[in-house]
Formats: structure tokens, C-alpha cells, sequence
């Protein structure tokens, strides 16, 4: 009898656990969904590299720093320019950009620099899939026109 009420309290635990980590599950799908639309763009960053280039542009919501083979430059940013940086990157699905696809692969043979982005939202940093500069995925496109617009060019750029 013991046994059978044993085996009875296993199966009943057994079976609410795992009820409860689908729901658990339904809940945190939900949470992403909502705040899909409220992301917080902290910080965007550009880095285009090959063999004997490395260039990089970070922007925040206060400064754009600029990198060129090791040699920095900081510059204040304009609010406007910010705001639609931002809001270029918070249109994006940031948990798919490492998954995008490039349309090119010049980069892999130094015919193009590598390019990526790296935004980071909500305390998360997402980086995306490499591409070659000047042509990124599609769903990028708009983000990187952007980003290369303001870029500040550092002095001595080849």
C-alpha cells in the first residue's frame, strides 16, 4: 500500500512539474513579444577588419568613438542622430541578426573588409553574422546606411 501511495505521489509530482515548465515557458514567450517593442538600445557598434585594417565606430547615446588601426577619437553626437540610429536597431529581431545571412563572401578572401554589428539592448549584447563592408544582409541594410552616414572619419584613413 505504501508503494502504490508512493508511486501515485511520484507521477502526480512528475506530471504538475512538468505542466508548470510549459507554462513557465508560454510566460517567457509572451515577455519577449512585449518587450520586442520597448528595447532599450544602449550602444551600436560597427567594426570593419582584414589584414592590416581594423576600423571601428561605437555610438551611444552621448559620443561616437571612432577607431582606426588603434588611433581613437571621441565626438559628441546629436540627439537627432541618436534617436534615429536607435531606432533603426530596435526595429530589428536583435535575437536573429547572428543568423542573418551575408549576400556576399568578398571577405573571405581580403577582397572586402569583414564587417559586423554589435547592439547592445536592455543590458544584452547581440552581434551580428559578418558581411562584407558595404553590403550587409538585407534587414541590416538600413542600420548600416545609417551608421555609415555620421561615421567620424579618424585622421590618417586610408
Amino acid at each position: 500500500m505504501k508503494r502504490l501511495i508512493l508511486l501515485i505521489n511520484i507521477i502526480f509530482i512528475i506530471s504538475n512539474v512538468g505542466c508548470f515548465h510549459q507554462s513557465k515557458n508560454d510566460n517567457n514567450g509572451n515577455k519577449l513579444t512585449i518587450s520586442k517593442g520597448r528595447q532599450k538600445i544602449e550602444k551600436v557598434q560597427l567594426t570593419e577588419q582584414t589584414r592590416g585594417v581594423n576600423e571601428s565606430s561605437t555610438f551611444t547615446s552621448d559620443f561616437i568613438i571612432s577607431s582606426l588601426n588603434g588611433e581613437t577619437t571621441k565626438s559628441p553626437i546629436s540627439a537627432s542622430y541618436w534617436l534615429s540610429i536607435s531606432a533603426q536597431a530596435e526595429m530589428l529581431d536583435l535575437s536573429k541578426i547572428a543568423n542573418l545571412q551575408s549576400p556576399t563572401t568578398g571577405r573571405y578572401s581580403d577582397q572586402a573588409l569583414s564587417a559586423t554589428i554589435v547592439i547592445t539592448a536592455n543590458g544584452t549584447t547581440f552581434t551580428s553574422a559578418s558581411f562584407d563592408a558595404g553590403k550587409p544582409p538585407r534587414e541590416l541594410e538600413a542600420l548600416y546606411s545609417e551608421i555609415k552616414k555620421g561615421s567620424v572619419k579618424t585622421k590618417g584613413k586610408p
